[in-house]
């Protein structure tokens, strides 16, 4: 049988080729004698290696003799460990993909790897913004979305979600993008039956009759009182939402304060309590119109995208992380992929998981859940992940820390793996350590982070914390009025 190999992933070029680089060395040391280094000095050495790895003393004669043949053992094999990025290990299993998975995908069967999308999508405004003109549903939209954000963020949100886009088409093809912001009624039940919040009060008689019982109650009060009172009055008969709202509430949105002994006062704090729940229920809703507009512009903005890339013969990151998710999970291509799977690889290490993807880790578990269960079946491969959720920094590469408390669980549960926490370090000096125990120890204070135990080292180099001085961004809000390119 074809012998089986380690896989291991990390996140960059750079960190793969270091992993390489360190396992050839230490392998290498292994297994040559220093020169002048007698057989106790290089046993010595060895059983250093060994207990530093964690292996119990009485176990190291045994495997110091492993250790030494680890290296000319590789060589004899003429293949090296697998130390790979995700997307070249997707990448590796698209070549040997069925042409239909590309052609269901909508991808090229003849492509070059798009590796940095920026010009990519810079290109694609001219074409969207055409697709954009000639529609005019599509038109007002876009008009409604620069109103609102300004161009420039206006811009930055779609290419937000351009950055999406694989997850934002799994979740539409499911059926959750136009329901994953609720409508108002679903938060405010008894204002469920009106077609907007403020017909609550404006056009239900029961609402209009309160508003202006009130209107009548402060008329005959002071003056500001009977100002109010008949600025309220007269916004009710014109259907004035923005007027009767400034008659029962300051500028900053509390309720005006009236004098307690005013007759009708129990109306008048009743129709400000519902002014002030009709206006929680707007903002319900202008989420919610805000998110069916992005989502009514995104979706155009994706087909010109993959039209795109499509006439240049481009595949990119993305749709490289799809197509490996579909390999693995669709149920036509899974078995023979796994099959494939199980006859190479012996051992899976993952390395920085806190910066996997959600889709990233959805292929990963793909293949590692047809494991789950299968008694009789493949013997999976051990599974070791190394991460630390706090050094999730890669947001613009959509990493999200919560994957890898999804994957901590699955390990655990699922293969029936164990939970290694490392709260001792040999390299970060006290001072580090110190702004970190108290930066973490806050967050999980506020409830901000979970799990986290004071950290300690074996450094006793003093060490200093710099800060850099804070750079601020331009007013992208006024630059929107001037700005014409």
């Amino acid at each position: 049988a074809e012998p089986q190999e380690i896989l291991a992933i990390t996140f960059t070029k750079k960190a793969a080729g270091e992993m390489r680089q360190r396992l050839q060395q230490w392998l290498s040391d292994f297994a040559t004698r220093r020169e002048g280094e007698p057989d106790e000095a290089w046993q010595a050495r060895l059983d250093n290696e060994l207990r530093i790895r964690g292996i119990e003393p009485q176990r190291w004669p045994e495997l110091r003799q492993t250790l030494q043949k680890l290296y000319p053992a590789l060589l004899a094999y003429g293949r090296t460990v697998q130390i790979r990025t995700f997307h070249s290990w997707f990448a590796a299993l698209l070549r040997s993909a069925p042409l239909k998975v590309l052609q269901d995908q909508g991808l090229p069967s003849a492509y070059e790897l798009l590796e940095d999308d920026q010009d990519a999508v810079a290109e694609v405004w001219r074409r969207y913004l055409g697709d954009v003109a000639r529609d005019a549903d599509l038109r007002e939209d876009y008009a409604a979305l620069v109103r609102a954000l300004g161009r420039s963020r206006a811009h930055e949100a779609l290419e937000a979600a351009l950055a999406r886009r694989v997850e934002f088409t799994l979740a539409d093809e499911a059926g959750r993008i136009d329901d994953a912001v609720p409508a108002f009624g679903t938060y405010y039940p008894r204002l469920a039956g009106v077609a907007a919040p403020a017909d609550w009060l404006m056009l239900r008689e029961p609402g209009r009759a309160l508003l202006l019982a009130v209107a009548e109650a402060l008329l005959p009060g002071a003056r500001t009182f009977a100002e109010c009172g008949a600025k309220l009055k007269a916004a009710v008969a014109a259907g004035d939402w923005a007027s009767a709202q400034d008659a029962l509430l300051t500028k900053g949105g509390d309720p005006r304060k009236f004098n307690d002994k005013l007759a009708g006062i129990d109306d008048v704090r009743a129709a400000q309590e519902e002014v002030l729940a009709v206006r929680r229920a707007e903002l319900q809703q202008a989420a919610r119109e805000h998110h069916l507009r992005m989502a009514r512009l995104t979706r155009p903005l994706i087909r010109a995208f993959a039209q795109l890339k499509l006439d240049r013969g481009w595949v990119d990151m993305t749709d490289i992380e799809r197509a490996a998710h579909t390999l693995l999970s669709d149920s036509g291509y899974s078995a023979a992929v796994q099959e494939r799977l199980d006859a190479r690889v012996r051992h899976l290490l993952i390395d920085e998981f806190q910066d996997t993807n959600p889709l990233q880790w959805q292929a990963l578990h793909a293949w590692l859940a047809g494991y789950v269960g299968a008694g009789g079946g493949p013997t999976p491969p051990s599974v070791f992940i190394v991460g630390d959720p706090k050094q999730s920094i890669y947001r613009f590469r959509r990493a999200d820390p919560r994957v890898f408390a999804a994957a901590q669980d699955f390990v655990v549960h699922g293969l029936g793996g164990d939970r290694l926490a490392c709260d001792h370090t040999h390299r970060n000096t006290p001072a580090v350590l110190g702004a970190v125990n108290q930066v973490m120890g806050q967050a999980q204070a506020a409830g901000e982070f979970s799990g986290y135990r004071t950290h300690t080292t074996q450094s006793n180099v003093t060490g200093e914390v710099l800060a850099l001085p804070l750079i601020p961004r331009p007013d992208k809000a006024a630059a929107d009025d001037t700005e014409d390119e």
